[in-house]
């Protein structure tokens, strides 16, 4: 009997549906808190602007530049749903990557990154951080101990991790990563986009999880945003100097977006989790496909990591199709799907198909598919009419 999928959520859904909302008064309110747009904050004396502005670190109101109510806001319910003390919420879930690795890194560092990195974040640091003198290696995303060990340098600074990667969806030890982090004094990012909710990153031991808020948070296809949560009190300051110093913030109408977003979150992913395990357990069946690449299913690479430290899964899994169907047969039937749009993201309420083989950029070759393979993001339609659309594609498959 395989995992109960799409319950996980639903802890969460008495949390969101009141985090973040207007607190009544005698007068009456609205539930949603308004929107507040504005770059100059105004004050009454100098003494009051220059002592407001000793509060940049707690979340309060000294420039637009350096948040807005409603991204204060949304920065505690983020801070809480990922089990956090302190959330900066930046403008898209690249700059959460990149703000997070700028604050953690330094010229001469090391840092260790896993290949099935989403692939912005691997050109950020071979461009970026190199040009600033941060060395960069990779390692296998489902390395065990001794071989994470061994990529292990004196000067390593910082260990990232995506788990699962979002294009080949490894699982990673994340409580094994953080123990042989910690023990040579680095620090543990991680990109928890996938899991959030689903996985309590500071329960195992991570320091910083990021999150692209683009995704599951807003919800609907049209919110670029992301967000870094930190658990230490020394981890906040390096992070908040840092997006203070870069400029680093979220638009109030994006914010406020999400905000409204996370409220169906829980209910979204319930269907969404369920509608992708039945979709990949199906997709398992046919005979087309060679592999399904869906963290929850049984005999999936990483499935017990997954089964130990995740209470969820998301509507986001991969597909790589039999060896003797080509890349150009699968894309003429990618572009056939009426369901299924061709995009990039994921998260949304829609469902989206993308495909993974032949540009995927990797230094180690283990976890390449070997075949065809697409990505498939599954939102709120009937599952019943995905399988039918998914039914006409492959039956018109030319081998």
């Amino acid at each position: 009997m395989g995992p109960v999928i799409g319950a996980g959520w639903q802890k969460f859904a008495t949390f969101l549906t009141h985090a973040g909302r207007q607190q009544p008064d005698r007068r009456g309110s609205f539930v949603n808190m308004p929107v507040e747009r504005g770059s100059t904050v105004v004050f009454p004396t100098v003494d009051d602007m220059e002592a407001q502005g000793g509060h940049a670190y707690e979340h309060q109101l000294v420039y637009g530049a350096m948040g807005n109510p409603v991204q204060h806001r949304l920065e505690q319910v983020i801070a809480a749903l990922e089990g956090g003390s302190h959330t900066q919420v930046v403008n898209s879930g690249l700059a959460a990557c990149t703000v997070a690795l700028l604050a953690f890194l330094k010229g001469g560092d090391h840092l260790l990154l896993p290949d099935s990195v989403y692939g912005p974040t691997r050109r950020f640091v071979l461009g970026t951080l190199a040009r600033f003198g941060v060395e960069t290696s990779f390692y296998p995303p489902r390395a065990d101990e001794a071989t994470l060990r061994a990529h292990l340098r004196p000067n390593t600074a910082v260990i990232f991790a995506e788990s699962p990667g979002s294009h080949t969806f490894e699982v990673q030890d994340i409580p094994m990563i953080a123990r042989l982090a910690h023990g040579a004094g680095a620090r543990v990012l991680l990109d928890n986009t996938w899991g959030i909710g689903a996985f309590q990153p500071f329960t195992s031991g991570v320091d910083v999880s990021i999150q692209a808020l683009t995704k599951y948070p807003s919800g609907h296809a049209d919110v670029i945003l992301g967000s870094i949560t930190v658990q230490r009190q020394e981890h906040w300051q390096s992070l908040r100097r840092t997006a203070i110093e870069l400029g680093a913030c979220g638009a109030p109408d994006d914010c406020w977006l999400t905000l409204r977003g996370l409220k169906t979150m829980a209910v979204r992913l319930s269907q969404q989790a369920r509608s992708a395990y039945e979709l990949a357990l199906w997709l398992k069946s046919r005979p087309e496909v060679a592999h399904v690449r869906h963290p929850a299913l049984p005999g999936c690479p990483g499935h017990e990591i997954w089964k130990r430290d995740f209470t969820d899964a998301s509507g986001l899994f991969g597909v790589e199709l039999d060896a003797g169907i080509t890349q150009e047969a699968m894309i003429a039937m990618l572009d056939g799907l009426h369901l299924f749009s061709i995009g990039a993201s994921w998260g949304g309420y829609e469902s989206l198909v993308l495909p993974t083989s032949g540009g995927l950029i990797r230094t180690h070759k283990d976890g390449l598919p070997q075949g065809a393979a697409f990505r498939i993001q599954v939102g709120l339609e009937n599952v019943a009419d995905l399988k039918a659309d998914l039914t006409r594609g492959l039956d018109g498959l030319k081998r």
